[in-house]
Parts: structure tokens; sequence; C-alpha cells
């Protein structure tokens, strides 16, 4: 009996990887998930490990005991429990290489995105340099540029020398350049955003 228990204490220990695992590697996952993000332009970190802790919850749930029966088809000696433990460790190692991937795969929506914010913004100053009143015009080097819809259309506004009014554009870059920019009002973009939410 006691032998029994020392063979069992001993897989049980070898076998104790989850969840130190799963801690460590949902940390990474954050880092991860915040560096490259999978979905939008960016995440925070807090997000991150949202999105980490809840990746690694789902595959330890539905991979750790089909991955632990494969184990121990290779090692019949093994506990099912100690099985499972390394089934789910395996898993949980899983989840960085997959939000990497998917990290990767979004990298160029996200340049592209970037892209045609830093169009919209220079049409923008270029309009405002043009047409604006004289007031507005020297705000250009200090643009808010908001995203009404990413990737076509932009807001973006340039304050007064006194910062008390601002002048407003839209701009949908999909459109021929000398249609592209409009006059949007004097609503500063903290203003529109709220409303627009």
């Amino acid at each position: 009996m006691d032998a029994a228990w020392l063979v069992r204490w001993r897989w049980r220990r070898r076998g104790a990887w989850l969840w130190p695992t799963f801690v460590a590697v949902t940390a990474l996952d954050a880092v991860i998930v915040h560096v490259l993000p999978f979905l939008g332009d960016a995440q925070s970190l807090a997000g991150g490990l949202m999105t980490g802790l809840l990746a690694n919850l789902v595959l330890v749930v539905l991979l750790s005991r089909p991955l632990g029966v494969l184990l121990r088809r290779r090692r019949t000696d093994m506990p099912r429990t100690v099985a499972a433990n390394y089934g789910g460790t395996a898993a949980v190692m899983l989840v960085p290489v997959l939000l990497v991937l998917a990290g990767w795969l979004h990298r160029p929506a996200i340049e592209d995105q970037q892209r045609m914010m830093h169009d919209a913004i220079t049409r923008a100053i270029s309009f405002i340099g043009d047409r604006a009143p004289e007031a507005f015009r020297a705000g250009v080097t200090h643009t808010s540029t908001y995203a009404i819809q990413p990737g076509s259309v932009y807001r973006t506004c340039v304050p007064n020398a006194a910062r008390t009014r601002t002048y407003c554009v839209i701009v949908n870059t999909r459109m021929p350049l000398a249609h592209s920019v409009v006059f949007a009002g004097y609503e500063p973009n903290s203003l529109f955003a709220q409303g627009a939410s």
C-alpha cells in the first residue's frame, strides 16, 4: 500500500506542470496580443490577458483529456490524471504559437489602415492649408484625427492659435483626390466621437 502511494505521488509530482505553465503562458499571451494584435489595430495588456486566459481555459477543457488519451497509448503505465495534466500543458503551450501566427497574419491589415490614415491626414492638411480661414492654418501641425470608418473615412480637426475652436474636415480616401475632402464644421473630435459611439 505504501509503495503504491509513493508511485502515485511521484507521478503527480511529475505531472503537476499544468497550472504553473497556465499562469506563465497567460502572462506571455498578454504580451503577445499587446505587441501583435490579431484584431483591430491595438490591444491593451489587460485585453491581451483576458484573451490569453480565455484561450488557455478553452484549450485545457477541450484538449487535455484527448491529448492525455493519446499519451497513454504510448505510456500505458501513466495514470489518467497525470496524462491529462500533460495534455493540458501541451494545449496551453499551443496558445502562444497560435496568437503569434494570428498577429503576423493580421499585421498587413494594420499597416494598410495606418497608411490610409496617413493619406487621410495628408489630404486634410493640404485642404486646410489651402481653404481654411487664416486663424486655423497655423494649426495644421496639431491635427486630431478620428476614424469614422477605419481604412476609408476619417475626420481631421485643427485648432486655432488660441485653441478655443477647431476647424474640421472629413476625408474619404476612396474618393478621387480633388473630391475627397469636405468641410465638417467646428465641433472637436472629442465631442464628435462621443456622439458617434
